[in-house]
């Protein structure tokens, strides 16, 4: 049987950057998983609402970022940072906004949705919902996924415990599929895909879709 999620080791929210002690502690961190939320899914239409970090030891920290604010020193350091992995769920839309929002290149990176879909050929089920329940057990309720995020002073307790949720699962689950990977011998296949995450997130936000196609 799955279950439920709990709440995190620690928890913090931020309003429009991470501070010092937090940054500092994360770039210590080999990994950390990362997820944003925004108003919608067009870049520079929809602002970036919401960014979530997680760490190994399940600390959680939620920073808000306001209307019209466009860079977050702290955040910029921490996600270019070439010594520690990035770890989203479909990264290309999180870098994409990222890089609209305020600045940041982030890099480097691991997405679970390309690794799932390399990994887990048995499956068209590549949603996080599905690869955390299976591969970590932890159903996570969803309900929250479609919401107002803009009103950033004002998110519920089950917004954030959603926006929390989202992050908290990702380093498991990136565990479980680089050991499959490498057992398919698509280890180095999905590091090459990887690293290709930043320019298509780049042509995302310039709104050229399918150019490799015929």
């Amino acid at each position: 049987m799955a279950e439920k999620s709990s709440s995190p080791a620690e928890f913090a929210v931020f309003d429009r950057d991470l501070d010092a002690a937090w940054t500092e502690r994360y770039l210590q961190s080999p990994r950390l998983a990362v997820d944003t939320e925004a108003m919608g899914l067009i870049h520079g239409r929809d602002r970036l609402c919401l960014v979530q970090i997680a760490d190994a030891e399940d600390r959680v920290a939620c920073v808000r970022i306001g209307l019209g604010q466009t860079e977050a020193p702290n955040l910029k350091r921490l996600l270019e940072a070439p010594t520690v992995e990035k770890v989203f769920h479909f990264a290309r839309f999180d870098v994409a906004a990222l890089a609209a929002g305020l600045g940041i290149e982030v890099n480097p990176v691991f997405c679970t949705k390309v690794g799932s879909r390399l990994g887990r050929t048995y499956t068209p089920r590549h949603g996080l919902k599905d690869l955390v329940m299976e591969l970590v057990g932890v159903e996570l309720d969803k309900g929250a996924q479609s919401s107002d995020w803009g009103r950033v002073d004002e998110l519920t307790d089950a917004q954030l415990a959603y926006a929390a949720n989202d992050v908290r699962y990702l380093l498991p689950a990136r565990e479980r599929l680089e050991k499959m990977l490498r057992r398919e011998g698509r280890w180095d296949l999905a590091q090459r895909c990887f690293q290709c995450v930043p320019v298509v997130a780049e042509l995302d936000r310039l709104r050229f879709h399918q150019i490799f196609e015929h």
